[in-house]
């Protein structure tokens, strides 16, 4: 990725750096993705659907929440962890070259979503406690308010919406 060497990518699918993630720093590298890849409150942004394309995902949720909406540090960590399983569902299962993030904030609301050019819908599967893989949606459910899918001419937007402590 252009522009983003030397900055921590995952290797893989990217699940080893997400969990060491922390909300509490506001680091220079997701300023630096959203001055790279643009803001995706103010238009979607698009993103390579490729597995390190999580991370860039993750630091604009990071310093959309904690810098530009002034949200705290428990919903930056909630936002980053739902934009992660959202991003990678779009990269594993779409075969889409690009995907998109979108982020939207109105009075006591967030809104994160992914859109990718696959009309196939997400399912939220069962979860068992030794299971290492399909937690994705299951996060989504769990820590979000609401979620959903709307299906698009060309593609579908997967989405989630969260109440939020407005300062």
């Amino acid at each position: 990725m252009a522009g983003l060497e030397g900055m921590d990518q995952p290797r893989g699918d990217g699940r080893a750096t997400a969990a060491r993630w922390s909300p509490a720093v506001e680091d220079e590298h997701a300023v630096k993705a959203l001055e790279l890849f643009g803001n995706p409150t103010e238009a979607e942004v698009s993103l390579p659907s490729r597995p390190e394309s999580a991370a860039t995902a993750r630091r604009l949720a990071q310093v959309v929440v904690l810098r530009e909406w002034r949200l705290g540090p428990k919903t930056a960590e909630d936002t980053v962890l739902l934009v992660s399983e959202l991003v990678g569902n779009a990269v594993r299962h779409t075969g889409a070259r690009v995907f998109g993030l979108r982020m939207c904030h109105r009075r006591g609301w967030i809104r994160v979503e992914v859109r990718d050019p696959s009309r196939g819908l997400p399912c939220l599967m069962p979860v068992q406690e030794m299971d290492v893989s399909g937690r994705g949606l299951f996060l989504v459910d769990k820590l979000s308010d609401r979620w959903g899918v709307d299906l698009l001419p060309r593609g579908k937007t997967t989405w989630f919406e969260m109440r939020v402590a407005d300062h």
